[in-house]
């Protein structure tokens, strides 16, 4: 039984953000450490309530009030049972998750929600350092192999359930490190990377082999990857960047976000201790403008701050949310509101309902369009609506700018190579389809997390992962005993 008065006695708290300065300075996470007395203190604020609807704001299905009971009674190594029971890597999305969970918490109707992800994290971070992280090697082979096809969470879920259900599973990855975009999209401020070397260390000795440089259609053919493998995972991820089609769009200087991004992790990873890394593109001194409201426009700020950018504006076509949860998007649903990460409160702007018309370079074709390197961009004030945009005549202006980076999102996975040699079917979104036990058009062929789904989050990954793995044990042994997080009726409105 949950404390009946802990909402009442106890406000929402979290850890807090280490001082502007010192976080400019360096790479490491932003946050301070947090007790575990406090956070057993956060878990008590949890109702127990009879429908638990942060329940359907998982993706996952994670048992929140159990292991929050746990926690608030001091019971961490029960608690980190439960919640991993349904999530292979609560450190990551204790993280990185943008928590539906607490947009559906019962509690949120009248007060602040429950701080799940701040818990979620802890019990976490508690199992590293308490040996939770023990590996769970499969008692029994099967004799059967599978092929996971990129290293992000939808394939390390994927990948380490069938291994502990038995199975060989290998790991394919072309890039040099394993990850995916949780090593190369996330910043080290979010998520140190030794967080994910632990977990890849726990999962080479539960049996799983990891592969990089390798690029299926490339490195090795999908016709000896078929050959040589039972079934395939595809867990490439939605790669496809979404474009700006205006003027100037080619103009040196102006690169999409994951350019940017996968570069920047990759110079700090290869860089000598206390040198200041080779960064492909760098904001050093450079006027920065970000094109995209999101997450991944957020890393771009907080990155390009730490580089030493001049200044650092990012650009929204939505109108400013407001500070508490917007009337359209009514409990339990995720609000809308503003959002302000932690890269937000170090420096720089963010301008909300605008739109970019152009981009200005430091020269001008025999067209009369510009050509060099970007110097600035034509924007506009109006308002977001289904199919476009409607400018407000009269706001034209200019932002000067000499580095652009696009971050508006993505529109599905590579197809030249891999997904075309295997002949899957594509729906008209551009996504990979599958049908509710995550298998393509092609036998033993599955999909999982945003190469089926699209551009989604971290937790609807590593739960679709847990879902392919499911469907892959049944086909390859007749049943499963592995557990479905997504319900068929929920992969329908996909």
């Amino acid at each position: 039984m949950a404390d009946p008065t802990g909402f009442l006695k106890y406000e929402r708290q979290g850890p807090a953000r280490r001082p502007i300065p010192l976080r400019l300075r360096d790479w490491n996470e932003v946050y301070e450490p947090f007790s575990r007395e406090d956070t057993s203190v956060q878990a008590a604020r949890c109702m127990d309530c009879g429908i638990p609807f942060c329940h359907q704001g998982c993706p996952l299905g994670n048992l929140i009030p159990e292991w929050n009971e746990l926690v608030r009674l001091g019971r961490w190594d029960e608690a980190s049972e439960r919640l991993h029971a349904t999530n292979n890597f609560p450190e990551f999305t204790g993280r990185l998750c943008p928590a539906p969970c607490e947009g559906a918490c019962v509690l949120g109707i009248a007060d602040d929600p429950v701080s799940i992800k701040l818990v979620e994290q802890e019990i976490g971070d508690w199992a590293v350092e308490n040996g939770g992280l023990t590996p769970r090697p499969a008692a029994v082979a099967t004799g059967r192999k599978v092929a996971v096809v990129g290293s992000g969470p939808a394939g390390l879920a994927a990948a380490q359930q069938l291994a502990r259900a038995g199975h060989e599973v290998t790991v394919f990855e072309r890039d040099g490190r394993i990850g995916g975009l949780m090593r190369y999209g996330i910043p080290e401020f979010k998520m140190d990377r030794s967080v994910l070397d632990r977990r890849l260390d726990q999962m080479r000795a539960e049996g799983v082999r990891f592969l990089t440089h390798c690029t299926v259609g490339a490195d090795v053919s999908v016709a000896d990857l078929r050959r040589r493998f039972d079934a395939i995972v595809l867990a490439t991820g939605a790669t496809v960047g979404r474009e700006l089609r205006v003027a100037g769009r080619t103009l040196a200087g102006v690169h999409l976000a994951m350019e940017y991004l996968v570069g920047a992790n990759r110079a700090l990873e290869d860089a000598a201790p206390g040198a200041r890394p080779n960064f492909p593109i760098d904001a050093g001194g450079k006027h920065v403008v970000i094109i995209g409201g999101g997450d991944t426009g957020a890393d771009c700020y907080g990155t390009a701050l730490r580089q030493g950018a001049a200044s650092v504006t990012q650009l929204d076509i939505h109108l400013q949310p407001p500070p508490t949860r917007d009337a359209s998007t009514p409990w339990p649903t995720y609000p809308l509101l503003l959002r302000t990460s932690a890269a937000h409160e170090e420096g720089g702007q963010r301008v909300f309902g605008v739109n970019s018309t152009s981009f200005k370079g430091s020269g001008t074709g025999p067209d009369g369009g510009p050509t060099g390197h970007v110097t600035g961009i034509d924007l506009v004030e109006g308002r977001r609506v289904p199919g476009g945009f409607v400018p407000t005549p009269g706001t034209e202006r200019h932002l000067e700018a000499d580095l652009v980076l696009l971050a508006l999102g993505f529109v599905g996975p590579e197809r030249a190579g891999l997904l075309d040699e295997l002949g899957v079917d594509v729906t008209g979104r551009g996504t990979v389809a599958r049908d509710d036990d995550y298998m393509t058009n092609m036998p033993g062929v599955f999909v999982a997390g945003d190469a089926g789904r699209g551009q989604s989050l971290i937790v609807w990954a590593i739960a679709e992962g847990r879902s392919a793995a499911a469907g892959v044990d049944a086909y390859l042994s007749g049943a499963t005993a592995l557990p479905d997080p997504v319900e068929p009726s929920a992969v329908a409105l996909r």
